[in-house]
Formats: C-alpha cells, sequence, structure tokens
C-alpha cells in the first residue's frame, strides 16, 4: 500500500447489528486503520468476527466508549462525522486531516446530536440514498488513501500510469529558533567561569 502521512481510526456510534460493525472493523484493517472503536453501541465481538474473517481486533487498538463525553483522542486528532446535512461536505471535495478519527452512525438514525457537536468536519457521500454502513466506511477510507497516498499519476489515455510515483521529498530541518544566530550560540564554547560554576553545582 502507498505511504500515507498521518494516521487514522474509524468507528461507530449507536449500532446495534454487529455484522455492520464487523464489516467496518475488517475493512479498517484492511485499508491499515491505525484503530478502531464504538461509541454507544451494542457490539458483540462473538458476532461480529463471523463477518471480520481478518481477526482486525487482535491486529490493531480496539475502543469501546459508552457515551460520546467518554472519548479520548491523541491531542490534534480531529473528528470527521459521516452523515447527510445541510451544510455536509462533499467527499469528493473534501480534503482529509492529516490526523483523523471518522465516525459512521447507525442506519436509521445517523449520528447523534452531541456527536455532531464534537465532529470538527461532516462529510456526506454524494448518492441518491443512504447505503450499508460497511460500504460507506470503505469509500471513506478508500477516498483518504487516494488523496493523501502517492500513486503514479492517471494518464490522459485509457489504461495504467505512463508516470512512476513521485518520490518522497524530506523537508529541511526544523529548528525551534531559525537563522544563523541559532546555529552560532551552539558552536560557541561556553566561558570559563559558567564551566566553573557548572561543575561546582555538580
Amino acid at each position: 500500500m502507498a505511504a500515507n502521512r498521518g494516521y487514522f481510526g474509524i468507528g461507530v456510534e449507536g449500532v446495534s447489528k454487529p455484522y455492520n460493525v464487523g464489516n467496518v472493523f475488517r475493512t479498517a484493517h484492511a485499508f491499515e486503520a491505525s484503530f478502531v472503536f464504538t461509541v454507544s453501541a451494542n457490539y458483540s465481538q462473538t458476532e461480529g468476527a463471523k463477518v471480520d474473517t481478518s481477526d482486525a481486533l487482535s491486529q490493531m487498538p480496539f475502543y469501546q466508549f459508552d457515551q460520546v463525553g467518554d472519548m479520548l483522542l491523541p491531542k490534534g486528532c480531529q473528528v470527521v462525522g459521516i452523515e447527510i446535512t445541510e451544510d455536509a461536505i462533499d467527499l469528493p471535495s473534501f480534503r482529509h486531516p492529516t490526523n483523523a478519527v471518522y465516525v459512521l452512525g447507525a442506519e436509521r438514525h445517523g449520528l447523534s446530536p452531541e456527536m455532531l457537536e464534537r465532529c470538527a468536519h461532516v462529510v456526506k457521500i454524494p448518492m441518491r440514498f443512504s447505503i450499508n454502513l460497511g460500504m460507506a466506511g470503505a469509500i471513506i477510507m478508500y477516498d483518504r488513501l487516494m488523496t493523501r497516498g502517492r500513486f503514479a499519476p492517471r494518464p490522459v489515455r485509457v489504461g495504467g500510469p505512463t508516470e512512476p510515483a513521485p518520490d518522497h521529498v524530506h523537508g529541511a530541518p526544523a529548528f525551534r529558533a531559525s537563522g544563523a544566530a541559532h546555529l552560532e550560540k551552539w558552536r560557541k564554547p561556553a566561558p570559563m567561569a559558567e564551566v566553573a560554576e557548572a561543575r561546582a553545582k555538580d
């Protein structure tokens, strides 16, 4: 799989059908998600395992949160809700955060108001009607891979690529203070008085 900077997790809220959850988790494993989770969900791992033939929960962290307020996420991780709302962003126009968690709601009720309030972004898949939970999760993860991974560009003609995937370019080292003055500070030897003082403290 093409390199994808950052990380992502994916989970479900309020889902009662373990087969749907197991399907999402299996697909998350295939797309190399960093972790999966449930929120306010009645999920039986035994039942979900009948669909999750990859045994995803033995390969990645799994978190169960009783309610939205219990969700503990890494610092800087943005919550992206998948829901059809008036102000939701169409998936083809959405730029995925480097570090994100994606939340899918129950098929009948969708995401709760509390979860929508927690979301930094709400995204919808442009289609005529709602689709299966597992399929929606797969589309979201595939879109993230396509837009954040490194692949050879699509050719103008029909068929496979004619150019190789671009090489990763490493940026210059970052310093807390930039400029020659910062580097010079560390190159200069400390005055003898400071050295003597430091030795006396030891």
